[in-house]
């Protein structure tokens, strides 16, 4: 290997900016191999999140850039990722079979949390990733009418719960337990139970993911999740107007009091596209994502309209990352999905896992 080529490849690496990351490529530590002789450089990266097609457009972008550096006239590059269990709350249980487990919060009810969880969790599974996705809102659920499931779970083995599979999803609700019309008559600690019962009973297999959709609030459920249940980050979903951001930070100040990562803030209905012409308009105000995440310090993962085909396609048991994976409204719930995929990528590993990292390569 040619000492000089390889200090050139790295010096230009350290100059390319992963924007989900928000780093350069070698501060990233996303190389995993690199070869450099003769003027024939092989390059595989790492990003640690799932990347999907980006992987293929981030490779070219890197391979044309290499190839325009003086005494390289081949580029080679290779770009997959793996997926490493991250660190939860001390001395909590790990939940077999699942590596990470991410919370999607809202605190006030109407901002489109279980929508933003659905696709979420379906934009990470189209990048590549095993993904669950676990229906924590026990008096209302709403994901077996998202994902379009019809019936009942049915148990392994008497005492474990075999998830409903939906789109590639492994998903689990209450709604799968009771009869579609009748309601979860439950008080707290029947209700902390259920969900207890829910994620560590069912038979996830080998997930990168857990998305866990949780009710509205700051109660019992939320206080399980943070004192019970090893979550590695939280993701929190507000609109823009002033209403929902006032609950908004009640959430996010939950999170820190337990010691949950907040990954970042969702700003969903940002703007409403008219479905006639195509106009958008802030209805709801503006940036007030933006300001919330300011105001603690994560990061704003992406801001989502108000548009009647997401309502459409979620009536149908179909969400729009599923119904329409190649258009506009699915791109930004990708933007999300990589963003948050990243942020936690750069949180602390749990070296105590076993469970194997994966690898999935584009070129």
């Amino acid at each position: 290997m040619s000492d000089s080529l390889k200090k050139t490849v790295e010096t230009e690496l350290g100059r390319f900016n992963e924007p989900y990351l928000d780093t350069d490529l070698m501060s990233a530590r996303a190389v995993r191999s690199l070869e450099a002789e003769e003027g024939h450089v092989k390059l595989a990266l790492d990003l640690g999140f799932p990347c999907g097609q980006y992987g293929q457009q981030l490779a070219e972008r890197v391979r044309a850039m290499l190839e325009a550096v003086s005494g390289i006239d081949r580029a080679d590059v290779t770009v997959g990722f793996s997926v490493a269990a991250r660190a939860v709350q001390p001395s909590l249980k790990r939940v077999d079979g699942v590596r990470n487990i991410i919370a999607v919060a809202s605190a006030k009810g109407g901002v489109g949390k279980s929508t933003v969880a659905a696709n979420l969790a379906l934009a990470l599974k189209a990048d590549g990733a095993s993904v669950g996705l676990l229906d924590a809102d026990i008096y209302g659920p709403s994901q077996p009418r998202l994902m379009g499931i019809e019936g009942r779970a049915q148990a392994k083995d008497g005492k474990t719960l075999l998830p409903m599979v939906a789109h590639g999803l492994q998903t689990m609700s209450i709604g799968y337990l009771i009869d579609k019309e009748s309601p979860a008559i439950l008080r707290g600690p029947m209700v902390t139970s259920a969900l207890q019962q829910m994620l560590f009973q069912t038979a996830w297999d080998d997930l990168d993911y857990l998305i866990i959709d949780l009710p509205p609030g700051t109660g019992d459920i939320q206080l399980t999740l943070a004192q019970k249940i090893p979550v590695s980050g939280a993701v929190v979903v507000t609109t823009p107007q002033d209403l929902a951001l006032i609950d908004a930070r009640k959430g996010v100040e939950m999170f820190k009091k337990v010691n949950v990562p907040v990954l970042g803030i969702v700003e969903n209905m940002s703007t409403h596209i008219c479905s006639k012409c195509g106009h958008q308009e802030a209805i709801f105000g503006a940036h007030g994502g933006q300001t919330l995440a300011d105001e603690y310090d994560v990061d704003l993962l992406g801001e989502l309209p108000l548009d009647i085909a997401i309502r459409e396609h979620s009536d149908a048991g179909t969400p729009t990352v599923v119904a329409d994976p190649e258009g506009a409204l699915a791109a930004a719930y990708f933007d999300v999905s990589r963003n948050t995929g990243a942020r936690l990528a750069r949180q602390k590993k749990d070296y105590a896992s076993k469970f194997p990292n994966i690898k999935i390569e584009s070129t």
